[in-house]
């Protein structure tokens, strides 16, 4: 069924003489070769949804018509016989006037490009940038949350959201939509500098990529949208389809997400936002109310009781030989050993919609560089003409253009001086990596599975998938049974300058027939030396500020021997990450360090440290009681950290004081530094587990939760979120640790 608006349209089409010339005659052989293959998969998209109740004469009409003059339409489909009403069809259209596809515009489609279906099945892709694939629509799709904050930044209204447009567009189904374009990319697999082709089913590398992530569309937001110039400032947001079925990089599975995980990426990335740490963004979770679902592997609940291992008791004969101390730190260390899920559950369809400037991963450079380094002749050289070297070339300039346009992309494009274009990129990249390592030290967050794959050259987090916020201090936490020390918690900025090597490396590839390998490898030697030295810098920053250290005193020493001081202590007394640097605040509050005074009654200073379990349960930021040489030492610490802020007082603050009147305090620095709520896994656990029976309060009280983390909160919220984990919560199968 056609509605009376799609006839319109079609009617304004016709006399639009100019928009039919353009769907014959391209520009070029490569946009008529990309405007052939988008007409494909209209033709494909519009034979796979509609139920045609006419004759195959009136079929025929139909199909010619789609295929050459796209109506703006929604066809019946299997996921809810109806159309979009006159009202509703325009619903999204101030939001797709500002649609932009500069990965499809800007980068190359696989040369020998496949059908629609041949897109939706693991294969090798051993060229170009993307292919195009149709996400699998999920039905009768129900939106579960979404991000008013980011639907305003899309320049979507509230009724917008409440849409079915809205809901079928973010769940997969773009067949209504005539000019919407959606892809997948390859990228490569390197884990800390190592580059692997093992775990790619075809044993070569060409099948990592996008597996179950389709990109839906970029929008482009402009300060003033009736302006079209160059001049005027904007903004380029790219919208990407987690879950949305299979592509050819799904590697033989389904292509699809679940509830449980989606409700954990969409809350944590907003958490991100919040808590000022770069990050992609979410701005809906849908999910499917018509039966998608998918076997995964998890782990057995608690209250069934195979589901507990077999541990030794306190007086196991085996034991016996150790003292007391000693076999306790063993049970523990049993208790909380990982391990792989042991059960298959059934759970319900989700897809999630992520949002970013861009999702340019280092992987995808660390790839064309692979495949420009085979490509080579004979003479060891490259050949500039050759498709694997403009690759590589074009997907730096496209990096650049995404994500470091006004410093490394604009001033070097167009005398194609792609040596300073690197230079810049790789200066900017390095330290945006640096910076975000750092913050998530900051906050108590471990990503768990930190590849270069899994690395933005932008330096935002994504893929939140095993990570995970500290409960008890570790300095390899880590939620990924395969995560190893190497992803744990104070690994993550080594991690992080290895990723960055690797884009360096693979950057600088493009270089190689212009500079000589002596060049080469010096340049590469200066720029990884320096941002070694911005990753140390940006540490101390973070130990500087979570110290309540000036922010204008960057280059101090102090806050980095502090932690150097501090760090044994935590692991020692079992401290709880989130509410000991909370708790420490308090102690700031107890002392001056704007005069001399001796303030000598730091037994009190950690009274208020410790926190009080006769009044809450669960405040005190150590999992056991301290010693008493525990707390001499902890004594000891807070002069010396009070003595080291007496030092750090800079000239500059002085200054604000007297502009001000009232300086910052240290407590009041450290407050806005060291949040009071993160998304520990027990609460996670606790809302997806709701969630999936059907009750939404508790996610819903978490994206209150979550806008404010560094707020007090309500009494409610302070009683049940700011506390420590439950002791079960420390050794718990898809709590503690997850596969």
């Amino acid at each position: 069924m056609i509605t009376g608006l799609a006839v319109a349209e079609a009617s304004k089409r016709i006399h639009r003489g100019k928009n039919l010339l353009r769907l014959f005659i391209g520009v070029n052989t490569c946009r008529r070769r990309r405007r052939h293959r988008h007409q494909e998969v209209l033709q494909h998209r519009y034979r796979s949804s509609m139920h045609l109740r006419s004759s195959s004469i009136t079929a025929q009409l139909i199909f010619y018509s789609t295929a050459y003059f796209p109506l703006f339409f929604r066809t019946t489909s299997a996921l809810n016989m109806s159309t979009v009403s006159g009202d509703n069809a325009v619903r999204l259209e101030s939001f797709r006037k500002h649609w932009d596809f500069s990965w499809i515009d800007q980068l190359t489609e696989e040369r020998d490009t496949k059908s629609p279906d041949q897109n939706r099945v693991s294969r090798p892709v051993k060229n170009g940038h993307y292919v195009l694939v149709d996400p699998t629509p999920l039905r009768k799709p129900r939106l579960v949350l979404h991000s008013r904050d980011m639907a305003s930044m899309l320049k979507l209204t509230d009724d917008d959201v409440a849409s079915e447009e809205f809901l079928n567009y973010f769940s997969g189904n773009v067949s209504w939509i005539e000019d919407s374009k959606t892809w997948a990319t390859p990228y490569a697999l390197s884990i800390m500098g190592t580059r692997y082709v093992s775990n790619c089913p075809f044993g070569t590398g060409d099948g990592y990529g996008d597996g179950r992530a389709i990109s839906i569309g970029e929008v482009l937001i402009r300060d003033n949208d009736d302006a079209d110039t160059e001049s005027n400032s904007h903004k380029r947001l790219e919208m990407q389809l987690k879950g949305a079925g299979p592509t050819p990089f799904c590697r033989g599975a389904d292509g699809r997400a679940v509830l449980r995980s989606s409700i954990r990426e969409f809350l944590a990335s907003e958490a991100m936002h919040h808590l000022r740490v770069p990050t992609t963004r979410a701005i809906s979770l849908i999910v499917s109310e018509g039966g998608d679902t998918s076997d995964r592997p998890w782990y057995r609940e608690q209250s069934d009781s195979s589901a507990k291992p077999a541990f030794p008791e306190i007086d196991d004969p085996r034991l016996a030989v150790y003292p007391l101390e000693k076999r306790k730190k063993i049970l523990e260390q049993l208790a909380r050993q990982k391990r792989d899920p042991d059960v298959m559950i059934q759970e319900p369809n989700a897809i999630t919609c992520r949002v970013s400037p861009s999702f340019m991963r280092i992987g995808h450079i660390d790839l064309f560089a692979r495949r420009a380094e085979k490509a080579k002749g004979k003479d060891g050289k490259f050949d500039k003409s050759s498709p694997e070297w403009q690759e590589l070339a074009d997907i730096i300039w496209h990096a650049a253009f995404r994500e470091f346009h006004d410093e490394a992309y604009a001033p070097h494009k167009k005398s194609d001086d792609l040596k300073s274009c690197i230079v810049v990129m790789l200066e900017k990249s390095g330290e945006q990596i640096a910076t975000l390592v750092a913050e998530w030290i900051r906050v108590g967050f471990a990503q768990g599975n930190f590849n270069a794959d899994n690395c933005l050259v932008g330096g935002r987090t994504m893929d939140y998938g095993p990570f995970g916020y500290m409960d008890q201090y570790d300095p390899f936490f880590a939620k990924w049974t395969g995560s190893g020390e190497h992803f744990g918690f104070l690994r993550q900025p080594t991690a992080g300058f290895v990723n960055f090597a690797v884009l360096v490396e693979s950057s600088l590839q493009a270089l190689k027939d212009e500079e000589g390998d002596k060049e080469i490898e010096k340049l590469q030697e200066d720029i990884l030396g320096k941002a070694q030295e911005v990753f140390q810098e940006k540490m101390n920053q973070i130990w500087g500020r979570k110290l309540g250290f000036h922010p204008e005193d960057t280059t101090s020493a102090i806050p980095g021997a502090l932690w150097q001081d501090l760090e044994p202590l935590l692991r020692e007394s079992k401290a709880d990450w989130t509410l000991f640097w909370r708790q420490l605040s308090l102690v700031a509050a107890e002392f001056s360090i704007e005069d001399d005074s001796p303030s000598t009654d730091y037994s009190s200073m950690l009274m208020a440290l410790e926190g009080s379990e006769e009044v809450k349960k669960g405040s005190s930021p150590f999992y056991e009681m301290l010693s008493s040489d525990a707390r001499v030492k902890f004594m000891k610490w807070i002069e010396k950290w009070r003595d080291g802020l007496k030092t750090s007082v800079s000239k500059q603050e002085f200054l604000s004081a007297m502009i001000s009147g009232v300086p910052m305090s240290v407590a009041d620095r450290m407050r806005l530094e060291n949040p009071k709520y993160t998304l520990r896994e027990w609460i996670l656990v606790e809302a997806y587990t709701k969630a999936a029976a059907g009750d939404e309060s508790v996610i819903n009280d978490l994206m209150t939760l979550i806008e404010n983390p560094y707020d007090e909160g309500s009494s409610a919220f302070e009683e049940k979120y700011y506390r420590r984990a439950p002791d079960e919560a420390l050794g718990e199968g898809g709590t503690a640790f997850m596969s």
